[in-house]
């Protein structure tokens, strides 16, 4: 067998590889700017302290990290290629660290400024970045900010995240965990080709998804036996009931479970919120856990396909919801199980699929969106029936908005709504349009005057009215295909009184078609319209768009635009002119300083930060008083994660409203 010749790879342990005298890396100019964000660096050291308080023989392994000799010079100096930024987080944990410890323990101060600099030059990091950002690097690793303290770049936000979350108590452990990791160190000779060996290391095969994730987790620790008891009595059973759906069951599942809503675009925040919620467990707790998971993928067999409900009418009422899609799952899921658990429930159950289908209808119908609903309603849910039907009835546009949006606009779902008002459900009825939106030169609505005579005015007004509740029609498939580009007249007389569908049949009682006769038309269904699908009768107002502050989009960094995210805050009916996350992360710790004490100290007690009772380390600071700040300096994802726990600490978080700007709603 030949071996390898350029490509020189080892698995090592990674600080003792980083604390080695011969090791000294640079970034090379090509690398991209350093990325990672506190979410990142949240992960990073959940897993160092979970492989800190294992025994001594479980490692943990963070990948590959690919390298070549610097050829350009004779400093012995390796070129980083691939793993820039996990190493550089590394690098400012360890500041981080060393920072916390050199006052009061010179010995792992002095194991850990190994990993930091050069024994040759203590003034030089092991690490040297890009040039344009070594100095910003250099000035935190050494603690060397100097006239620059409120510096605002990634390497300080990272750093002072380690820094708040790491005290002195829990150093020995995390340096215990740290030194615990493990890499595959890949060396490149002169002859090898390393953007080839790059994108083989990060293009060949797919990243696992989110449920492969999950998948992996659960069974990952547990002996051959026990994975095959919870493959075979768990997991298979949920493949087997969600089918190609699985990775939306689990978010459905976790949405209804947290009351938050999930990031599914490019990250993995289902993974994530399945791990916050479900930490390690013995095998007793996972039976447990697995068995409710199973109970529920079952609902959502019976979601997906309403036919396995032997309830008629949950079948049908479920078959008429998912004409919206599966976007309120969540909240249908816990009707159905507490339904499941108590057939008396069945007429609780009946009722919220009949307001969530009015919700979605009737916000269609006046042109509002139906996303990023469903997490606060399930968190209504929790308190009870009384107080979904409050949260849904708020967020329902009322009769009046109703009224002038069928009138005017476009019908959303019609054959689903024409289907429901005439009661009539034979699966080959058609939508037919009374008005053709595309009329012949040679149609009339009245027998009398052709479309090519009608003005140009008159034209505009029929085109504005075709998609309008009243100029819709349900008929018979073999009906249609005579109506299709027929003058009115013709299928009054020949057409509508031959349908069995008694809306449609009633047109051949109307003499002439125009634009007043659609919207007559449109009035009368209308009035059906609001009364099939009613609003909850609880009195409450209409929140003109606003977005609970739990349901508020977490960004990662800094996207273009975040200056103006926000038109305007609702605190407990207070209007606020708050634009930007920053500014709302330094007035709510600022107002419930003053109104809630209490709850900061708990919140930011048990989340290291973001309250201290000392500037302990350069940046971005805010005094609460004479002898507690607020560090100004996290990115946005956790200023308002912050917020939105602190809020909900205090039992606030209800009460907290953004208003969303134009550019707010294009950001990403």
């Amino acid at each position: 067998m030949g071996s390898a010749t350029n490509v020189d790879a080892t698995a090592v342990n990674t600080i003792g590889w980083l604390s080695s005298p011969e090791t000294s890396i640079v970034v090379p100019v090509y690398q991209r700017q350093y990325r990672w964000d506190i979410g990142g660096c949240e992960q990073l050291l959940a897993d160092i302290r979970a492989v800190a308080d294992s025994d001594d023989r479980t490692m943990h392994f963070i990948g590959s990290i690919l390298s070549a000799e610097n050829t350009e010079d004779a400093t012995g100096e390796l070129v980083l290629i691939d793993g820039q930024q996990r190493i550089t987080t590394l690098m400012l944990l360890v500041a981080a660290l060393h920072h916390t410890v050199r006052e009061t323990d010179a010995v792992m101060a002095g194991e850990l400024e190994r990993v930091l600099v050069r024994a040759a030059d203590p003034a030089r990091t092991k690490l040297r970045p890009h040039r344009a950002w070594a100095d910003a690097f250099r000035a935190v690793v050494l603690d060397a900010h100097g006239d620059d303290a409120a510096r605002d770049t990634r390497f300080d936000d990272n750093y002072s995240f380690f820094r708040s979350q790491v005290s002195l108590d829990e150093a020995p452990s995390i340096w215990r965990g740290l030194q615990k990791l493990e890499h595959v160190s890949i060396t490149l000779g002169a002859g090898a080709n390393a953007q080839q060996i790059f994108e083989s290391l990060n293009s060949t095969g797919e990243p696992l998804r989110d449920h492969e994730l999950i998948h992996n987790y659960v069974l990952m620790g547990l002996s051959h036996d026990e994975q095959i008891e919870i493959e075979d009595g768990f997991w298979l059973p949920i493949e087997q009931n969600t089918g190609e759906t699985i990775a939306a069951f689990w978010r459905h599942y976790l949405v209804m479970r947290t009351g938050r809503e999930m990031t599914t675009v490019g990250e993995r925040g289902v993974y994530d919120a399945f791990r916050a919620e479900f930490p390690r467990l013995d095998l007793d707790q996972l039976r447990t856990d697995a068995a409710q998971w199973k109970a529920y993928s079952e609902i959502y067999r019976v979601l997906l396909d309403p036919a396995h409900e032997p309830d008629g009418e949950i079948a049908r009422q479920i078959g008429f919801l998912n004409t919206f899609g599966r976007g309120m799952y969540p909240l249908v899921m816990r009707a159905y199980g507490d339904y499941l658990n108590d057939a008396a429930q069945k007429p609780q159950l009946i009722r919220t699929l009949e307001y969530v289908q009015a919700l979605q209808l009737r916000r269609s119908t006046v042109g509002l969106g139906n996303e990023r609903l469903v997490a606060r309603l399930c968190r209504s849910r929790a308190l009870g029936q009384d107080e979904l039907e409050r949260a849904i009835s708020r967020i329902t546009p009322s009769d009046e908005r109703v009224r002038v949006g069928l009138k005017y606009s476009e019908l959303p779902h019609p054959a689903y709504v024409l289907r429901r008002l005439a009661d009539a459900h034979s699966p080959d009825l058609e939508v037919e349009w009374i008005f053709p939106p595309a009329p012949s030169e040679t149609w009339s609505g009245d027998g009398i005057r052709e479309w090519s005579e009608y003005s140009e005015d008159e034209q505009n007004s029929h085109r504005a009215l075709a998609k309008t509740l009243g100029n819709l029609a349900l008929l018979e498939e073999g009906l249609a295909e005579r109506a299709a580009d027929r003058s009115y007249p013709v299928k009054r007389e020949t057409v509508y009184p031959r349908s069995t569908v008694g809306l449609t049949a009633a047109l051949a009682e109307v003499p002439a078609w125009n634009t007043a006769a659609i919207s007559a038309r449109s009035a009368e269904l209308g009035e059906q319209f609001l009364a099939l699908w009613a609003k909850p009768p609880v009195v409450s107002i209409d929140d003109d768009g606003l977005t609970p502050i739990l349901d508020a989009k977490r960004r990662r960094g800094w996207p273009r635009g975040w200056q103006r995210e926000w038109d305007y805050v609702e605190y407990r009916g207070e209007h606020w002119e708050v634009y930007d996350v920053k500014y709302l992360f330094n007035r709510v710790f600022k107002r419930l300083w003053a109104d809630s004490r209490e709850s900061v100290v708990a919140f930011s007690a048990r989340r290291g930060g973001p309250v201290y009772e000392a500037q302990a380390w350069n940046g971005q600071w805010d005094a609460l008083d004479d002898e507690h700040f607020l560090y100004m300096g996290w990115d946005s994802r956790y200023m308002l994660t912050a917020v939105q726990g602190v809020l909900d600490e205090a039992g606030l978080a209800a009460e907290v409203f953004v208003k969303y700007s134009y550019i707010g709603n294009a950001m990403p």
